[in-house]
C-alpha cells in the first residue's frame, strides 16, 4: 500500500533540491575547468509582459548571466551563495527568518549588503533563479498579515480557527498561508476593502450577516499573504472575490495588484493575482451619483490617472471611462466619504446597490 502524500513535506524536498542543484551547478563548472556562471532570469521593464489570455503580468524569456568572470559579479556570485545555503537551512529546520533578520546575519558573512534593500533584490533574484516562492525559501516580510472577519474555519498546525469568533479583528492571515488549511466556510462571497476603519465599520455593522460574506481588511496595499489568500479563496473554495477601495488612483492600483498582479512580482503573480475579482468601488462614477464629499485631484494624482490609463490592465472600457470620469471631475474620495449619510449608510445603501449592479 503506497503512503499518502504529504504536500508540505513534497514541497519542501522540491524547494531543498532547488536550492542543492544551485549549488551544484557552481560545483559542476569548476570541476570542469569552466567559469562558474548562473542564469538569471531578467525582471527589467523589457521582459515584464502582460498575459492578455492569464489575465496578469509574466517574466519573458530574457536571461542575464552572472559569472565569476567578472571582477564586478564576484562578490554579488558570492552573496547569492550565502543566501542560497541560508534558505536552505531554514527550509530544512522548517525554520523562517524575516528579510530584515537576514539583512543582519549576512553581517557575519564577509561581504554584506551595503543595505536591506540591497539584500531584499537578492533574494528576489534567488526566487526567480530557482522557481520558488520567497515563501517556501523560508524568507517573511516584516509586515502584519491583514485580518479577516467572517464564517470560516480555518487549520494552523493542530489548532483550528474560526475567523467568526476571533474577536472583533478576525483572524491575522499568516505570512505562511500555503500552510494554512481551509477546513470549512458558510459564506457566499468575500468582500475585501483597503482601509481597516472600513473593516471595523463593516463588522460593526454585520455586513458579514447581511452579505454572507468573508470581510478582509488589506491595510493599504496588499501583502503577498493577503494577495495569495484572496487568490485561494478564488481558486479552492470558488468564492467570488470584490475589492472596495478610496476613490483615486493608488486606490484603483492597490485593486488592479490584486487583480492583474505587479510588474515586479511577474515572477509569482501565478500564485498571486485573482484575474476573475471585480472592484466595487469607490469609482469617479460614485462620487457623483452619491454626491460625496471630495478632494481636489493632485498634479500627481493627474498623473498617475494619466499612466494608468495607458496600462494595459486599466484596458477595458469600464476602466478607461472611470479614469477619464475622474480627471473630468477632478475629484477625489474616500472609503469613508459614505459616512455622510451615516455611518450605517455604506452597509445599509451603498454596498446593496453596488453588489446588485456587478452580480447582476
Amino acid at each position: 500500500m503506497s503512503k499518502p502524500l504529504n504536500p508540505k513535506k513534497e514541497k519542501k524536498d522540491i524547494t531543498i533540491n532547488k536550492l542543492k542543484g544551485l549549488g551544484q551547478s557552481i560545483v559542476d563548472d569548476v570541476s570542469k575547468n569552466e567559469i562558474p556562471t548562473l542564469n538569471i532570469p531578467s525582471r527589467g521593464t523589457g521582459n515584464i509582459v502582460y498575459d492578455e489570455d492569464k489575465r496578469y503580468y509574466v517574466l519573458g524569456d530574457r536571461y542575464g548571466k552572472r559569472s565569476l568572470g567578472n571582477v564586478k559579479q564576484i562578490k554579488k556570485m558570492g552573496q547569492m551563495m550565502h543566501v542560497s545555503n541560508f534558505c536552505k537551512n531554514l527550509v530544512s529546520t522548517e525554520k523562517t527568518a524575516t528579510l530584515r533578520e537576514m539583512y543582519y546575519v549576512s553581517e557575519g558573512w564577509g561581504m554584506g549588503f551595503s543595505d536591506q534593500n540591497e539584500s531584499n533584490i537578492l533574494a528576489e533574484d534567488l526566487e526567480v533563479t530557482v522557481g520558488a516562492s520567497r515563501e517556501d525559501l523560508g524568507l517573511m516580510p516584516e509586515e502584519d498579515g491583514a485580518s479577516v472577519y467572517g464564517d470560516i474555519l480555518l487549520k494552523e498546525g493542530d489548532v483550528e480557527i474560526n475567523a467568526l469568533k476571533s474577536g472583533k479583528s478576525g483572524y491575522t492571515i499568516s505570512p505562511t498561508i500555503d500552510e494554512v488549511e481551509f477546513i470549512g466556510h458558510n459564506v457566499e462571497r468575500v468582500i475585501a476593502v483597503e482601509t481597516m476603519g472600513m473593516f471595523h465599520r463593516m463588522v460593526q455593522e454585520e455586513a458579514y450577516k447581511k452579505f454572507n460574506t468573508l470581510i478582509v481588511g488589506l491595510k493599504g496595499q496588499a501583502a503577498r499573504a493577503t494577495r495569495r489568500f484572496l487568490k485561494r479563496v478564488s481558486t479552492e473554495l470558488k468564492l467570488p472575490v470584490y475589492i472596495c477601495n478610496d476613490g483615486d488612483p493608488w486606490g484603483f492600483h492597490i485593486a488592479m495588484v490584486i487583480i492583474s498582479g505587479s510588474a515586479k512580482l511577474a515572477h509569482v503573480n501565478h500564485d498571486l493575482a485573482t484575474p476573475d475579482a471585480k472592484f466595487l468601488g469607490v469609482t469617479a462614477s460614485d462620487i457623483v451619483k452619491y454626491e460625496l464629499p471630495t478632494d481636489k485631484l493632485k498634479e500627481v494624482d493627474v498623473l498617475r490617472l494619466k499612466e494608468l490609463a495607458k496600462d494595459p490592465r486599466y484596458r477595458n472600457k469600464q476602466w478607461q471611462d472611470e479614469i477619464k470620469k475622474m480627471l473630468k471631475i477632478g475629484k477625489k474620495a474616500e472609503q469613508q466619504a459614505f459616512s455622510k449619510y451615516g455611518l450605517e449608510y455604506v452597509v445599509d445603501t451603498y454596498f446593496p446597490e453596488k453588489l446588485e449592479e456587478i452580480e447582476n
